[in-house]
């Protein structure tokens, strides 16, 4: 088996048709396994799966049980000499996933990579980025990420077209050699929907493998799929899983000082949105109350359950 292919859905049936679609059409010579787990979802998604797609290999849990637990799901049976992470709301373009898995049997230095990635419109997504440290969070609370010359967080600057080893593969299409996962283990479970693979690419480049940008072929990524209805408690979660990176690599120390970056961020956001909305600004006042809700909710980013 070349690729096992691991995508979770929750409440998304449309977007992981359309997804399914586009694997099935790329794979090329590929001799592949497609796993969906799905989180609960309510919406029909398991019917379309019988109905459509009967060779997918379903896991039907009866609830949410986050990002990382349910792709661990998978990962456990999968029996692919690679496995890739892949969103529900991606559509996979041409010959990226014979190319990716190509690149990796051609550098078994490589422990993670990701390819290309598209926004909706066609332009490139930062998928390939810096990992979160406190000097960057603080560029960003300041600003400095919208200069992209200053981004060093997620290398706005950089057109993603070349190689390049960086730090963090984005989890809506990451592609990992299983020899490195048998030696890494799989996604902490601890973190539900934000951070797992962040921690993942830091553990796999603390056992010495390479986690590398290549540009092989396009994925599009249309951004937001089962959190699009969340709207500020979105935030909320990012912040948590921030927050928990941190406190896992960083200790105490490092997880409080990392919350109160972010708690300045979003009060200092709502400030500034509340302020705006007052000039009449088309958006500013809908930006401000989501601002303001992040921040009512803030004690709700502290991680529990973490471990030191």
């Amino acid at each position: 088996m070349d690729l096992s292919i691991v995508i979770v859905n929750w409440n998304t049936r449309d977007l992981l048709r359309d997804c399914l679609a586009s694997v099935f059409a790329g794979l090329g010579a590929l001799q592949v396994e497609v796993f969906v787990v799905d989180n609960g979802s309510t919406d029909g998604s398991l019917a379309m799966l019988a109905a459509e797609f009967p060779d997918v290999i379903t896991i039907a849990n009866p609830d949410n049980r986050g990002f990382a637990a349910a792709n661990n799901q998978a990962l456990i049976l999968a029996k692919g000499r690679h496995v890739m992470l892949l969103n529900t709301d991606t559509l996979v373009h041409d010959s990226v996933l014979p190319d990716s898995v190509a690149f990796l049997d051609a550098h078994p230095q490589v422990g993670v990579m990701g390819p290309r990635i598209l926004n909706r419109d066609g332009s490139v997504q930062a998928s390939a980025t810096s990992y979160p440290s406190l000097g960057r969070l603080v560029g960003q609370t300041l600003g400095l990420n919208h200069i992209p010359a200053m981004d060093g967080y997620r290398m706005s600057g950089w057109d993603r077209r070349g190689l390049r080893h960086v730090e963090v593969i984005s989890g809506c299409a990451m592609l990992v050699r299983r020899a490195a996962m048998d030696q890494v283990g799989l996604l902490d479970a601890k973190f539900f929907f934000y951070g797992e693979e962040t921690d993942w690419c830091r553990r796999f480049a603390a056992k010495g493998w390479q986690v590398v940008f290549a540009p092989v072929g396009e994925i599009t990524h249309f951004g937001g799929g089962s959190v699009r209805s969340l709207n500020h408690r979105r935030d909320v979660m990012l912040t948590e899983g921030t927050v928990r990176l941190h406190r896992k690599h960083g200790g105490l120390a490092g997880g409080l000082a990392c919350y109160g970056l972010l708690a300045v961020f979003n009060a200092s956001r709502a400030l500034l949105w509340s302020a705006v909305s007052l000039t009449r600004r088309p958006g500013a006042a809908a930006r401000a109350k989501h601002f303001l809700a992040v921040c009512a909710e803030f004690g709700r980013a502290w991680p529990r359950g973490v471990h030191s």
